[in-house]
C-alpha cells in the first residue's frame, strides 16, 4: 500500500480549495492555524462542516439558506411583480447592500457556457420559466456580469421573457466591462442599478 501523505500536506491541499489560494498562501493559513490558532481552526472546521450539511438552495430564487424559503422570499412585503436576476449569491447580496431594490431575485448560479457544458438547465432556465410563466412578473431586470458569457446570458433571458409580454431591462454599465459585482464599489453599483435601460425585442 502506498504511503499516505502527511496529514500536514494534506491540509495545505485541502485549503487551495479556495478560491484564488496558491501554495504559498495555503502553507501559511495552515501553519498559522498550527502554531497560532488551533482553537480557530477548531471553530473553522466545525463550522464547515456545519455549513456544507446545513446550507442548501431557496426552494424559490435559488439563493443560499438554512430553510425551504430564504428571508427575502419568505418575506410578503417584496415587490412580486419584480424580478431580478443575478449570477452567483454574492451579487445578490451586493445589490441588497448598495441599492434600494425591493423587488424579488433569482439566482442562476452561474452563467451560459457551452465550452464548460453549461446550459440552461445548469443554470435553473427551466424554473425562472416557469416562474414567468405564472404571470405576476411585470419587470425583469437583469443583472448579469458584464462579461462575454454574462450578455449571452442576458440576452438568452431576454428572449425567454419576452416571450411572456414581460419588461425586460438591463442594469447600466457603470460596471466595467469584464468585471464582476462582488468586486464594484457599492456606489457605482447603486448607480448602474439605477440607471437600468429597458431592453426591446
Amino acid at each position: 500500500m502506498a504511503d499516505q501523505k502527511p496529514l500536514l500536506r494534506q491540509l495545505i491541499e485541502a485549503l487551495r480549495v479556495l478560491p484564488s489560494v496558491g501554495p504559498k498562501s495555503a502553507q501559511r493559513m495552515a501553519y498559522h492555524l498550527l502554531e497560532r490558532n488551533r482553537e480557530g481552526g477548531r471553530v473553522l472546521a466545525s463550522l464547515m462542516l456545519r455549513a456544507m450539511d446545513d446550507i442548501q438552495h431557496c426552494e424559490r430564487c435559488r439563493d443560499l439558506c438554512e430553510t425551504p424559503l430564504c428571508k427575502l422570499c419568505a418575506n410578503p412585503q417584496r415587490d412580486d411583480s419584480r424580478l431580478c436576476i443575478v449570477e452567483m449569491p454574492v451579487d445578490l447580496q451586493m445589490i441588497e447592500q448598495s441599492t434600494a431594490y425591493r423587488g424579488r431575485y433569482f439566482v442562476l448560479g452561474g452563467r451560459l457556457s457551452p465550452l464548460d457544458g453549461i446550459g440552461p438547465a445548469e443554470i435553473g432556465l427551466d424554473k425562472l420559466k416557469r416562474i414567468l410563466a405564472v404571470g405576476e412578473v411585470e419587470e425583469l431586470i437583469l443583472a448579469t456580469n458584464p462579461t462575454v458569457e454574462g450578455e449571452a446570458t442576458a440576452h438568452y433571458i431576454s428572449d425567454m421573457a419576452n416571450g411572456f409580454a414581460i419588461e425586460v431591462s438591463r442594469i447600466a454599465h457603470g460596471v466595467p466591462l469584464g468585471g464582476e459585482l462582488e468586486f464594484v464599489d457599492s456606489g457605482t453599483l447603486a448607480h448602474a442599478f439605477a440607471d437600468r435601460k429597458k431592453i426591446t425585442p
